[in-house]
């Protein structure tokens, strides 16, 4: 393996290894720091399917010491035998056609399955984790696209993301929800209840004024809510669901299956010291600077710590890109404000915010100039209170950290090694997070989705968290069609602590779509 010593990142000081060989060799893959916590590939598992979403969610059960992981590509979940973190292997597989996630708890598997058609209503099966029988299954929203039990196993929350299948005239657009489903011991369904978003039909204007995006051609409030990812209060009684296109927070309460809450997520304003970020792919490589443009969080995966107190989220963006209706547009495409732009000419070059990805429903003037740019995504990991209030967000760290560590592979795409390629977009893009305990420090865990890897912050004080350490399991010298670049586009991230993994080591289960692989990292 090759190595390479980087600079001081902050406190941390960091080094790691560039390539990997495969699994089979069995290679480690470290990353030390002053903070003191290793992050070591010490296993995978490989589909051998490329850009087939192959391996995304992960859930493991340490009962049977096994993991599950969604295949879309075969729709099943494969269950990997782990009593060997280095030497995962294939067991079995659930018959799960149209799964999106799964969850595990007390011996029980459920996943989240969308139909045939991802418009009409979804079913989430419970199966038993030591043999894989089928207990029982149930019908919830259109397209479940996130399942998670509650801390005491008795209930589970189905995120229903009801997306369109298009926003044409004879289009069908689906309500979001979330499912809150109950069951008995052995996994049985006792009974189902729908927390809709129906209330807030008719408040759409306000909302706006508010900051949610609400933007759905011919949507209402209901429709336009596309819920994604769901993390549960430690005493089971309320979810926080994020709305990722409307770049908001909505509260659930798990007792009554109601919505409570919608609150907007606000704006980046990367104009501000380090909050920058590179806007181009044209501009000869990382060029992280400050710019007149406000980041939407977005967050995709979301994680409570600290007494169900606070929110680590992953603010990866998203854009709807539908028959009829697409929100992209390019900044040098766009007419300006001169008022608020009177630099507009040198803005939009290419080299500057010219090929900035930005959403055509920036604020404009009465002229239907752009006052605002609105970027999708924070490129960023973010703290908030249960309410929504911004304490803390990485600014341009995590864009920094892959300049300073990979700088002639920086913002490389996750199919292949096009170096800059995803500045012009969303950067790295984190997409999972997750939080674990490692020797009394809880830290957060997430994965880049573009450019590769797992970062870690610790997060002992919530309000100033600390990076902890980033590895990338990436062989950027290979070839990631042929299967030798190692992994790729980290989605689903699960943390095992030390007392529930069959080595005693604390242990991070990572799929990644792009290369079909399940990577296992112990963690120091």
């Amino acid at each position: 393996m090759k190595h390479r010593r980087l600079a001081v990142l902050g406190t941390v000081a960091v080094l790691g290894a560039t390539a990997v060989t495969p699994a089979a060799a069995h290679p480690h893959h470290r990353d030390h720091h002053g903070g003191g916590l290793d992050l070591t590939l010490i296993g995978r598992y490989e589909t051998g399917a490329f850009d087939e979403g192959a391996a995304e969610i992960t859930a493991y059960d340490p009962r049977s010491e096994r993991v599950f992981t969604v295949n879309a590509e075969r729709g099943t979940v494969d269950v990997l035998d782990l009593s060997d973190p280095r030497r995962p292997r294939k067991v079995a597989e659930l018959a799960t056609p149209g799964a999106n996630s799964v969850s595990v708890s007390g011996g029980l598997v459920a996943v989240a399955q969308e139909a045939a058609d991802k418009t009409d209503p979804g079913t989430v099966s419970v199966f038993r984790a030591r043999d894989g029988r089928r207990v029982d299954a149930v019908e919830v929203g259109a397209l479940p696209d996130m399942v998670t039990f509650t801390p005491d196993g008795r209930r589970l929350v189905v995120v229903n993301e009801g997306e369109p299948d298009s926003y044409c005239a004879d289009g069908t657009d689906p309500e979001g929800s979330v499912s809150v489903v109950s069951l008995d011991r052995s996994g049985r369904v006792t009974g189902t209840r729908t927390a809709d978003f129906r209330a807030w039909n008719g408040r759409e204007d306000r909302l706006r004024a508010e900051g949610v995006r609400i933007y759905g051609p011919g949507a209402s409030a209901a429709q336009d809510f596309e819920p994604e990812y769901a993390a549960v209060s430690p005493d089971g009684r309320t979810a926080y669901v994020t709305l990722q296109e409307n770049n908001a927070l909505a509260t659930v309460d798990l007792l009554r299956g109601r919505v409570t809450r919608v609150e907007a997520l606000g704006t980046k304003d990367h104009s501000r010291p380090g909050q920058g970020l590179d806007p181009s792919d044209e501009d000869g490589g990382a060029r992280i600077g400050r710019w007149p443009v406000e980041g939407l969080y977005e967050p995709d995966a979301l994680a409570s710590f600290g007494g169900g107190r606070y929110l680590v989220t992953a603010n990866e963006g998203d854009a709807r890109d539908w028959d009829c209706y697409g929100e992209e547009v390019r900044v040098g495409d766009l007419a300006l404000s001169p008022r608020a732009f009177p630099d507009a000419a040198r803005l939009q070059q290419d080299d500057a915010l010219g090929r900035l990805t930005v959403t055509g429903t920036s604020p404009r003037d009465a002229q239907g100039r752009v006052t605002e740019l609105h970027a999708m995504g924070g490129r960023s990991l973010s703290v908030r209170d249960t309410s929504g209030r911004l304490l803390w967000d990485s600014g341009d760290d995590l864009e920094r950290l892959i300049a300073e560590r990979y700088p002639d592979d920086f913002n490389t795409d996750n199919t292949e090694n096009d170096p800059d390629s995803r500045s012009d977009a969303k950067g790295p893009e984190p997409e999972g997070v997750t939080v674990g305990t490692v020797r009394g420090t809880t830290y957060a865990f997430a994965g880049l989705e573009r450019v590769g890897g797992v970062v870690a912050y610790d997060l002992s004080d919530p309000r100033d968290p600390e990076l902890a350490g980033y590895v990338n399991s990436r062989d950027f010298s290979g070839d990631p069609e042929a299967g030798t670049a190692g992994d790729l586009g980290p989605e689903g991230l699960t943390f095992v602590p030390a007392h529930d993994s069959p080595n005693g080591r604390a242990l991070l289960i990572v799929g990644h779509e792009t290369s079909g692989t399940t990577a296992i990292y112990q963690i120091g």
